[in-house]
């Protein structure tokens, strides 16, 4: 009888975890697709880092959480920031400020030279503010895709189905096995 409680337990235990990462996985697929991809948490944005350019510190496929700024002037050398170049979205450690704050020399980490633009005040996002997670980046863009965005919500939701029909399955069974004892002990 102790076993078949605890059998009850884990099986209450995966079914409410099961349906909660479907849950977390819908809410943040949805979230992500309705801010076009850009990940939110706090007011900080979540960003991908698919470039070496400042290892060791940030490894490639990390994610790292910039702070979004109004204030594009307030840098300083050593800062980190994520700014945009030619429709991407580049983060390196400033290394020159000019013009009271409305250029900014940069320079990855691993790179041997300064970058060969400087970054105008109006092109920069958000300052890195020294959180990152290595290789989630990877299950990031893989779950911004239309595939990864699929599978993260399909996978789930068909391991939850799966593990229902087995627990109503094992349920009319023991239903089934009660009838019979009864039936024989009536006899």
């Amino acid at each position: 009888m102790k076993g078949k409680h605890i059998l009850k337990v884990i099986s209450n235990l995966i079914t409410s975890l099961l349906f909660i990462v479907l849950l977390v996985t819908f809410f943040a697929v949805i979230t992500m697709k309705a801010s076009g991809g850009e990940a939110n948490l706090f007011g900080y944005q979540l960003k991908t880092v698919l470039s070496g350019s400042m290892e060791p510190d940030i490894q490639t496929g990390s994610i790292i959480a910039i702070k979004e700024t109004d204030d594009q002037r307030n840098f300083q050398k050593g800062d980190v920031i994520t700014f945009q170049s030619n429709d991407m979205l580049i983060t390196h450690r400033i290394i020159d400020v000019k013009n009271n704050g409305q250029q900014y020399i940069t320079q990855g980490d691993a790179n041997d030279a300064p970058d060969m633009d400087p970054v105008l005040s109006d092109s920069i996002v958000g300052v890195y503010k020294g959180f990152t997670i290595p290789y989630v980046g990877y299950v990031m863009n893989f779950a911004n895709s239309s595939e990864g965005a699929a599978l993260l919500l399909v996978l789930p939701g068909a391991c939850l189905l799966l593990f229902s029909i087995v627990t109503i399955w094992r349920a009319l069974r023991s239903i089934d096995q009660s009838k019979k004892n009864v039936g024989t002990d009536a006899k």
